[in-house]
């Protein structure tokens, strides 16, 4: 009787009062039973180590550009990072590293090599390039509009190939003969026929291409050279030659070639010059593309792009010891130049 007596005395107010922190609880006990958000985790497959200047600088770019969009490694994101230390064979074990790990998506760093381990570890996980070479040749993507599969990012153009002549052609004015290291998986025989065909009408540059498939065939190339008698050389992007660059360098050094490289690690190494893509710039935009896949995009859906900025990289020092005479002009547009 007291109990009833004590709730019919209690007032509107004070109803109103018990209602309201009866919901509150209610809704916090709703609250901690819901199961916490996940965290979008993102696999990082680089294909040099983190102690390159490539490896350290594409890193730190992914990182800040995600910063940038807002993420907060360890918070809001995770980041699984694997390196294949230069070493290409490697790649495969840690791609399905990566896929045991369940991440949403695979950056790949470091070629066509670590986009083809990607690939071929998983067909549903988004791959997101930092910069391919040729996917669309290479079978990586259908075409740049619509790729299809589980791939896109940036690819680099084959007009990147004709711009690295035309610099060592300002630092070699009689350039008229060129060798290339190159691996047969880059190019069908019919592509490669009208890019020696297109370089000779438009640049007047004679092409041998020096195919280099397993280590073991460096050797031969470099026997090879000499006969074919170049002005200068141009080395592939396949990481086979980013692993036994120093042998690459001291070739160079020896036959006292010109050479053309496709990563600046060369060129701090002693290589002459590199003319790529800009690795941070690259990175940034590839941040763009993880942005888009965690917030719900398809790789399908997004167009793969080509890069827009590119690095010059000249070793002065080097140069010298070739006897060779940087112009002006082309110290002027180098990104970097190392005294």
């Amino acid at each position: 009787m007291a109990d009833r007596v004590c709730c019919s005395r209690m007032g509107a107010p004070s109803r109103r009062i018990f209602a309201l922190a009866f919901l509150l609880l209610a809704t916090e006990v709703e609250v901690e039973a819901q199961p916490a958000a996940k965290t979008p985790r993102i696999g990082v497959l680089f294909l040099t180590s983190p102690a390159s200047v490539a490896g350290a600088a594409g890193l730190e770019a992914l990182r800040a550009s995600l910063r940038d969009l807002g993420y907060v490694e360890g918070r809001t994101i995770a980041i699984e990072y694997r390196s294949a230390e230069g070493r290409a064979e490697r790649l495969p074990e840690l791609a399905a590293q990566l896929v045991e790990r369940k991440v949403d998506v695979i950056v790949t760093g470091g070629g066509n090599v670590s986009t083809l381990a990607a690939r071929k570890a998983t067909t549903t996980i988004p791959i997101v390039m930092t910069g391919s070479w040729r996917a669309v040749e290479a079978g990586l993507v259908d075409s740049l509009a619509r790729p299809g599969g589980n791939i896109t990012g940036l690819t680099v153009p084959r007009e990147l190939g004709l711009k690295q002549i035309e610099l060592l052609r300002e630092v070699v004015p009689s350039l008229s003969r060129i060798v290339i290291f190159s691996r047969k998986i880059l190019d069908t025989p019919a592509q490669r026929a009208q890019a020696k065909a297109l370089i000779q009408e438009f640049l007047r540059v004679t092409v041998d291409i020096l195919d280099v498939e397993e280590p073991e065939d460096l050797a031969r190339a470099f026997a090879a050279t000499p006969a074919l008698r170049p002005h200068a050389m141009i080395t592939g992007p396949d990481p086979l030659f980013f692993e036994y660059r120093n042998q690459v360098l001291d070739f160079a050094r020896s036959a006292r070639l010109p050479a053309m490289y496709p990563f600046r690690d060369f060129v701090d190494a002693g290589g002459l010059m590199s003319y790529s893509i800009n690795p941070q710039d690259v990175v940034r935009r590839t941040a763009r593309f993880v942005d888009r896949i965690i917030k719900g995009a398809k790789p399908v859906d997004l167009p793969v792009e080509e890069p827009t900025m590119y690095e010059l990289v000249i070793n002065v020092k080097t140069a010298s010891a070739l006897g060779l005479v940087i112009p002006p002009s082309l110290r002027l547009r180098a990104d970097h130049v190392i005294e």
